[in-house]
């Protein structure tokens, strides 16, 4: 093991997004009064400054609607790798697929990187933006076919994909595969630059706007939580998990991970590249620079939102594997990342269902966003104005793939199933306060509540009983938040909505 001079099972700073902490806050106007508009953009992330963007540029009138501020949610604790290799997808894909679904993904992934690159420069937007190599790599046995055949498939679709049995990083492998000409950038730069030009000639970005409900019909409108309205002929939901799930049963169709990002400075020089492992636990690695120098970015440790027991341990993991093949001088920056992750693996992007041709939707990156954001916005753009997209079939959100999601679909929603009665079952336990910082489920006039008391010793009470679908919260230690076990929705501890598919705060409990 390398040695640090950092504590062994502690860390200096609390979360924080390198990200967010390393670019300005954004201060657009909230919704105040009835507004119409071409297009009704529901969440400021990726997806949909992207789609704001590209439908501006074509002569629309668009309008983003952000709960809290633009690109500080998915989009802000992001790993910012813009990739068209998602791990050991592509033979997956051709396998259960079809050969002609690989090629779209491959396609619609590779014009993504060049539309990004081709942006950044027409518009002169400095974001740190780099050409960089991607590999996945393994140290098991059993992955060496995999990774053959993930070569081989990947070369027949046109990616310029590698068979490699070393790669720079400092420990031996026993197979990879290299995909060239990818790249990694400063996400909150890019997005923020396109952001500033949606405003304008009818067109509005609304943040502290939270979206509540869709009023459906032939001129259909976005309501927000003060009951304003926002009437456009065309509704996109990019709000990450959809608000409006309930169509097209979208709750039953996607689930929520949490994955955790240490920023490190090492005393080794990082050789360039992006690595990522086949096999779990997963780790990755990338660099992006830092006051003059780098910082590495050691990333992994996924599981179910609201089901990983001592979350800050997912945190230590990493701290421990970055420490056993570097010389750790400092960790300035961690956080933690939240996925939506789709029955078979690929994201939903198109209309919410197929009869409703003015609403669209896009979700379930899996933890390959930058790229799949993009392709979202480019098939949603085309989708609206051309009513097609080469791409749509990989995409479309109605597709039935039983090969590769039937197994998946009764394996997560028995896991829902088990997950909300064991948390209706579970014994209350008598009421004994918190510790400072410390979160816990107590019981108050005989009811189940959640505790957690502050550096000033106050208790703040919630009811943990989620407000999407009713499911039991758990307390998640890492990031001091309520998080729901079964469609991943997540609570600061007095209760206020952190990420959804909630629409609803937690019900403040008085003691």
């Amino acid at each position: 093991m390398k040695k640090s001079a950092l504590q062994e099972d502690s860390f200096s700073n609390p979360p924080q997004s390198y990200w967010i902490a390393s670019t300005p806050q954004t201060d657009y106007a909230e919704l105040r009064e009835d507004s119409s508009v071409d297009v009704a953009i529901v969440g400021g992330g990726m997806v949909g400054i992207t789609v704001g963007f590209l439908l501006k540029q074509e002569g629309l009138k668009v309008a983003v609607i952000e709960a809290d501020r633009i690109l500080q949610g998915t989009t802000g604790y992001t790993t910012a790798k813009l990739t068209s290799q998602h791990s050991l997808i592509y033979n997956k894909i051709a396998q259960q697929m079809g050969e002609e679904q690989a090629r779209q993904y491959a396609e619609a992934n590779g014009t993504a990187i060049r539309m990004v690159a081709e942006l950044i420069k027409d518009q002169n937007i400095d974001c740190d933006f780099s050409w960089q190599p991607a590999f996945v790599y393994t140290q098991s046995e059993q992955y060496i076919q995999k990774i053959e055949d993930e070569v081989k498939t990947a070369a027949a679709l046109g990616i310029k994909a590698f068979y490699q049995q070393e790669i720079p990083l400092p420990f031996p492998i026993k197979a990879a595969v290299r995909f060239e000409d990818q790249g990694q950038f400063h996400p909150r730069k890019y997005l923020l630059a396109l952001a500033k030009k949606i405003p304008g000639e009818g067109s509005h970005i609304f943040e502290q706007t939270r979206a509540v409900d869709i009023e459906e019909g032939d001129l259909p409108a976005v309501i927000s939580a003060s009951g304003r309205k926002i009437y456009a002929k065309n509704i996109i939901i990019a709000s990450h998990y959809p608000f409006y799930d309930k169509p097209g049963f979208y709750f039953a169709k996607i689930y929520q991970e949490r994955s955790y990002v240490l920023a490190a400075k090492i005393k080794e020089p990082f050789p360039g590249g992006m690595y990522i492992n086949a096999e779990q636990p997963t780790r990755s690695l990338r660099s992006l620079p830092y006051e003059g120098g780098e910082l590495v970015m050691f990333i992994g440790d996924h599981h179910k939102t609201g089901q990983g027991e001592n979350t800050l341990q997912h945190y230590l993991n990493l701290k421990h594997f970055a420490q056993e093949i570097y010389t750790v001088e400092d960790i300035p920056y961690r956080w933690s990342t939240q996925d939506c992750i789709t029955m078979d693996g690929l994201p939903y992007v198109g209309r919410l269902t197929a009869d409703k041709h003015n609403l669209f939707i896009a979700t379930g990156f899996q933890k390959w966003g930058m790229t799949n954001s993009t392709v979202a916005a480019i098939i949603l753009k085309d989708l609206i104005l051309k009513g097609e997209n080469p791409w749509t079939p990989v995409y479309d959100p109605a597709r039935f793939t039983p090969a590769a999601s039937a197994k998946n679909f009764i394996v997560e929603n028995a896991d829902v199933a088990a997950e909300f009665i064991s948390g209706k079952l579970m014994p209350v336990p008598d009421r004994i306060d918190p510790q400072p910082g410390e979160g816990k489920i107590v019981e108050v006039n005989g009811q189940r509540a959640g505790a957690y008391k502050d550096e000033a010793g106050k208790v703040h009470l919630v009811d943990t009983t989620c407000t999407h679908l009713g499911c039991e919260l758990q307390w998640n230690a890492a990031e001091n938040s309520w998080d729901c076990p079964c469609h991943g929705s997540r609570y600061t501890y007095d209760g206020e909505i952190i990420e959804g598919p909630t629409v609803m705060p937690l019900k403040k409990i008085e003691s």
